[in-house]
């Protein structure tokens, strides 16, 4: 049936005007927050959303793309040139959905996994889309730099600019002022405040390929999720 939102739903809703049930009746429905996620990290081919999420299956997916893009928080784009493929990427009321999300995931950090759960799933991505956002504002203010980053077999970027610092996935798209790689082990102590980056980098952990060391250390401080505490049963 056709809800007041102008939504397809299936019928499973809180029936409430309550702004919090309403949100449920769209974010509630399961992987619906795992694909924000992952387009918090730039816009994905629904071949990379699958790639990510294998267990949704690609009628899942469809759906669930249909009912983000039906709200307005999901829009279909296409990547400039030379690329040119077509991707799903967030919309301004999508984007405001990045702090909750956030929010919630380094709530979650504290909460131990059930035995079913893979500690090899474990993202490196993931960790510096939720600490991207702890650094001091005052930290950022005239920065403008972009940091590479190589951890095990992932590949992503943090950019600081305007006085904000996100993550996104895949190599930086200009030549960056730091670029590192690391084993997820290193990144993960490095981040929630195990070692220090310079000492990482001098024990041969943390390899740096474009950038100096010092330019390590003052990333991974923007990086820092000690105040988290380190998540100990990730088990790597």
């Amino acid at each position: 049936m056709e809800s007041y939102s102008g939504l397809m739903t299936t019928g499973r809703t809180y029936g409430q005007m309550c702004p919090l049930a309403r949100s449920m009746d769209l974010l509630g429905e399961r992987w619906t927050m795992l694909i924000v996620r992952e387009l918090c990290l730039g816009p994905k081919r629904f071949k990379d959303l699958l790639d990510v999420l294998p267990a949704i299956g690609p009628n899942r997916l469809t759906s669930r793309l249909r009912s983000l893009e039906a709200a307005g928080v999901v829009r279909r784009g296409t990547l400039p040139p030379p690329a040119g493929v077509a991707v799903y990427e967030l919309t301004e009321r999508g984007e405001g959905l990045r702090g909750p999300l956030v929010e919630l995931g380094r709530w979650g950090l504290g909460l131990p996994p059930s035995a079913d759960v893979d500690p090899a799933t474990t993202r490196a991505d993931l960790i510096a889309l939720s600490v991207s956002t702890l650094a001091p504002p005052e930290k950022l203010v005239g920065l403008k730099e972009i940091y590479e980053l190589h951890v095990g077999t992932e590949t992503f970027h943090v950019e600081i600019a305007e006085g904000r610092m996100w993550t996104r996935s895949g190599p930086a798209p200009v030549r960056p002022d730091l670029a590192v790689t690391c084993r997820l082990r290193t990144f993960l102590a490095v981040v929630f405040g195990r070692t220090r980056a310079i000492d990482a980098v001098e024990s041969g952990d943390l390899t740096v390929t474009v950038g100096a060391g010092e330019l390590a250390e003052r990333a991974f401080d923007l990086l820092s999720g000690s105040d988290l505490g380190y998540p100990v049963y990730l088990g790597v």
